[in-house]
């Protein structure tokens, strides 16, 4: 057996599998987006781009497109700022560095779920902790969950407290890849400590990283669905629906499975574009 051959004999499985579970789903759901097909209908109707016409004019898809963006908009920069604040702290600091590593970690490997339902204890309008310690201040009582107003914003909050940790790993990851050399060469000219240091050096070596960690948490912040579905359900109001939410209530809620298909290779564009940039980050930093 040649070269190729065997090349092809050891990546089979894999193909096998990437075309049974990745690109055989995808295909499907373009070719559903393109019908009206309901979810235990016996038959479907094929209605071409109807689908994605409806989708331009539909105040539901606005209004979760239009949060998310906010979201993400929201969470990307706070949490990006954060994590690389958090790496910097804990860099600084050796005497309780694993300490603080595994606190600021420890809401990534909580499972979500799980934390949504803390956070509705957390934020009730009447006996909430995050009420009462507003109420000491002489603020409040906020209702955060049932507020228009608030609502986005507190899922945001919620959003950047998951973020953080795992922006804090890819920036200390970054700082240890900084040679030690520059410092020391930085200090010679005058910069050894503070934010001088941080100027010339530390930030400009981190470039990449940064670049990286911003697109790693805007995909990850496009994704945001567990928190609405338990704590909002997408209201009040459809005040704080997102657009994994909204496809979900499309499929799963009015068995529009045409539709839902639609709004997915939507969302799908978003994802990969921004897998793109992420590409395109990762050719540039090992260039």
């Amino acid at each position: 057996m040649n070269g190729r051959g065997s090349v092809l004999l050891l990546t089979a499985p894999a193909l096998v599998l990437m075309a049974v579970f990745l690109i055989g789903p995808l295909l499907a759901v373009i070719g559903l987006s393109f019908t009206n097909y309901q979810l235990g209908a016996p038959s479907l109707s094929f209605v071409g781009v109807a689908n994605y016409v409806e989708m331009t004019g539909d105040e539901t898809v606005r209004i979760s497109l239009a949060n998310t963006l906010i979201y993400v908009g929201v969470v990307v920069p706070v949490s990006v700022a954060l994590g690389l604040g958090a790496a910097l702290l804990i860099e600084a600091d050796s005497s309780l560095r694993g300490f603080y590593r595994a606190s600021y970690f420890l809401p990534v490997m909580a499972t979500l779920i799980a934390m949504a339902i803390v956070w509705e204890f957390m934020l009730d309008a009447r006996f909430g902790a995050v009420n009462m310690a507003l109420k000491a201040i002489g603020l409040g009582p906020f209702d955060f969950l049932h507020d228009r107003k608030l609502v986005l914003f507190t899922f945001c909050g919620i959003g950047v407290w998951q973020s953080v940790g795992f922006n804090m790993v890819l920036f200390m990851a970054g700082l240890t890849a900084v040679p030690r050399e520059l410092y020391e060469a930085a200090a010679v000219d005058g910069a050894g400590r503070g934010v001088e240091r941080f100027k010339l050096v530390t930030w400009p070596m981190l470039g990449p990283v940064t670049l990286f960690t911003v697109v790693i948490t805007a995909i990850r912040a496009f994704q945001v669905f567990d928190t609405v579905q338990v704590l909002t359900d997408g209201g009040p109001n459809k005040a704080s629906a997102v657009l994994l939410h909204t496809i979900y209530a499309e499929a799963f809620n009015f068995f529009r499975n045409g539709y839902a298909a639609a709004l997915v290779v939507v969302f799908l564009l978003f994802i990969a574009a921004l897998s793109a940039v992420r590409l395109f980050v990762l050719g540039r930093s090992q260039t």
